[in-house]
């Protein structure tokens, strides 16, 4: 593994790690990106979303991805998730900033605020849910499925940029759906008696592979409605989203570069960087060669190249 270096005490070397930006609905491209490439790549898992953007963000190099693509062509359950993450980690990722959509489940919650959740529901049923398998077997902890330090950071930063009227709450459940169709008001009214605050279609899936992949994770969730639980707000409509998704990208795409900026200065440890030291299971001499070699991105720090 790299040498230990005075910012990463886990002992995983940050100094040239990039920043990730994975857009949502309505933010599918990244404003204040200098010195871009559009990067194809094709991963063991096939072609990510769309091209990847490499660029600056002041002297912190930030790769920029459009989860649902730039024509927003691919569906919650289309995204592919896995060659998005691969393709990530591939280019020195090692952290990411998930700027979503979401409705909100909780009157205090309102529309235009955001929130920085800190814990998962998972109700999709056909989503990637590893990157693992084929002979190789990994068990990741997932307790706290988004990382605190990158969080902190995420909220500190958001916080001092809403303008007056407009909250960012800190901490709270994000229900993952799987859509496309938005919910009933039967499950919307379930999903706020388990107490969580938030509803989107992506980010849990996400968050569980970037976990595998060693991606500290963190999500800036652009409240754009109230799901169709609220009797006296209209139900949830696309336009009444896309609207909502319009008046929030200018503010989050300000709320990006300042986080980028205290990433560059700070470079987080998190111990998502080093997810998988205690989570491979198969003893490697036992992992099939075409395995190896799918997954070596991954275990190489752990088990070396694979010749």
């Amino acid at each position: 593994m790299s040498s230990p270096t005075p910012n990463s005490p886990n002992g995983i070397d940050l100094s040239r790690a990039r920043l990730g930006i994975l857009g949502g609905s309505g933010l599918y491209a990244m404003e204040g990106l200098e010195d871009i490439q559009e990067l194809t790549i094709e991963t063991p898992y096939g072609a990510p979303s769309d091209a990847l953007r490499l660029g600056r963000i002041g002297d912190l190099e930030v790769v920029f991805l459009a989860r649902h693509g730039r024509h927003h062509s691919h569906t919650p359950t289309e995204v592919p998730y896995q060659a998005n993450l691969w393709a990530l980690r591939s280019l020195g990722v090692r952290w990411i900033l998930s700027l979503s959509a979401v409705g909100s489940l909780q009157e205090q919650v309102r529309p235009l605020d955001m929130l920085v959740p800190d814990q998962f529901i998972d109700r999709t049923q056909q989503r990637p849910l590893t990157l693992f398998g084929e002979g190789l077997v990994a068990h990741v902890a997932f307790a706290e499925p988004f990382c605190p330090a990158l969080s902190r950071l995420l909220g500190d930063v958001a916080e001092s940029l809403m303008p007056e009227g407009r909250k960012l709450h800190r901490g709270g459940t994000y229900l993952c759906m799987e859509g496309p169709a938005f919910s009933t008001r039967a499950e919307s009214e379930l999903y706020r008696s388990w107490d969580c605050q938030v509803i989107g279609m992506t980010n849990h899936t996400e968050a569980r592979l970037a976990r595998e992949a060693e991606i500290a994770y963190a999500t800036l969730a652009m409240v754009t409605d109230y799901d169709c639980w609220h009797q006296e707000h209209a139900s949830v409509t696309v336009e009444m989203v896309i609207a909502n998704l319009q008046a929030n990208a200018s503010l989050a795409q300000q709320i990006v570069r300042l986080a980028a900026q205290r990433v560059e200065a700070q470079r987080p440890s998190s111990s998502a960087h080093q997810a998988l030291r205690h989570a491979l299971m198969t003893p490697k001499e036992h992992v099939p060669a075409a395995t190896r070699r799918k997954l070596e991105l991954f275990t190489a720090p752990y088990w070396g190249p694979f010749s």
